[in-house]
């Protein structure tokens, strides 16, 4: 994929109060990229700045090598959908659909066409006549989308777009997204606080965190490799332990030595271990490499939840088998699933 949209040095204050900070980021064509991370952290600001609905304190955005700080949204070949889809309530669900083509006074031939195959893409086809309040809130997205879309933009921003919709529809409405921009082609930038719809729906995952950047990568990479321990804890369960790196491949906590696989740190470094809860493996308490008593068991329907005191910690364990609380297990954990963190690098 080749770059699209790259973002240098970017700062964003308001107030003296700075919620972005030296942003750097790249965006290519036709990648479906989201900005995740906690409310506050600067995700929203971050899209506004791409769709000129704010100008950066400092910094460029680049969209195809040109610099577009000073272009007006308007000019600029995005689109944006927000939560609350902004629908016409004095119009019919095709008037919706084709205000903006009739703005741009495209002759009305083109605009039936156009109009016809977005409302097709996001599956409301009969449904043109329909006044915007009979929708449901998932056709009113969709709606909002067909919206959008319609105007052939180059890049997609959608903030939040999920977030008024029940867990079922939104579950189902983050596969058609997907389906939606592979099929269309164009460059969607998603902004969300949720980790699932991040995970389901990503080419590439942007974790932020207090105006900065934590991580950039592939759903995998950012749930497998995270690279400090807010990513870890942000990006799904997380049992976050301090230790010590007293080698390459030797890590030191809960009382023990344990074999891993990150090198590079120094000699008696003190790092943060994480260890996923579904890494942890139960047995019998003579065979396990820690031991400990399970405090609670809780049902998740498709594994168990178990939290077990060992060693002055509380691990948190996902297993699709579970033991009484009270009972003494052996916990054990494989060097690859052992994840090494920077101590600073988790402060910052």
């Amino acid at each position: 994929m080749s770059e699209l949209i790259r973002l240098v040095n970017c700062v964003m204050a308001f107030d003296d109060v700075t919620v972005l900070n030296s942003i750097n980021l790249t965006i290519n064509d036709k990648e479906f990229l989201t900005l995740l991370g906690p409310s506050g952290c600067g995700k929203t600001t971050t899209l506004r700045i791409i769709g000129g609905f704010e100008v950066p304190t400092s910094g460029s955005v680049f969209f195809d090598n040109v610099r577009i700080n000073d272009v007006p949204p308007y000019r600029r070949r995005v689109n944006t959908v927000f939560q609350r889809y902004a629908l016409f309530p004095h119009l019919n669900v095709f008037e919706n659909v084709a205000f903006g083509l009739r703005v741009a006074k495209v002759n009305k031939s083109d605009v039936e066409l156009r109009v016809r195959e977005a409302l097709d893409l996001v599956g409301l086809r009969g449904y043109d006549k329909r006044a915007s309040h009979q929708l449901s809130g998932g056709q009113q997205q969709r709606v909002a989308i067909a919206r959008a879309i319609v105007n052939h933009p180059q890049v997609l921003l959608l903030d939040e777009p999920l977030g008024a919709l029940d867990l079922k529809l939104r579950k189902e409405m983050q596969i058609e997204l997907k389906r939606i921009q592979q099929q269309v082609g164009i460059t969607f930038v998603y902004v969300t606080h949720d980790q699932e719809e991040a995970l389901t729906m990503s080419d590439t995952v942007v974790v932020m965190n207090d105006g900065v950047i934590q991580q950039i990568g592939t759903p995998v990479d950012i749930y497998n490799e995270p690279k400090n321990a807010f990513v870890a804890d942000f990006i799904g369960e997380s049992n976050i332990v301090p230790g010590i790196m007293h080698r390459d491949r030797e890590v030191s906590f809960a009382g023990r030595i344990f074999r891993c696989v990150d090198t590079g740190f120094a000699p008696d470094e003190p790092v943060d271990v994480v260890i996923r809860p579904e890494d942890i493996r139960l047995s019998p308490p003579d065979e396990g490499q820690l031991d400990g008593d399970v405090l609670s068991v809780t049902f998740k329907g498709v594994h168990y939840e178990m939290m077990v005191r060992a060693r002055d910690f509380t691990w948190m364990i996902h297993s699709t088998s579970s033991e009484p609380v009270g009972t003494r297990v052996g916990l054990s954990v494989r060097p690859f699933d052992i994840h090494i963190m920077h101590r600073t690098e988790a402060a910052s």
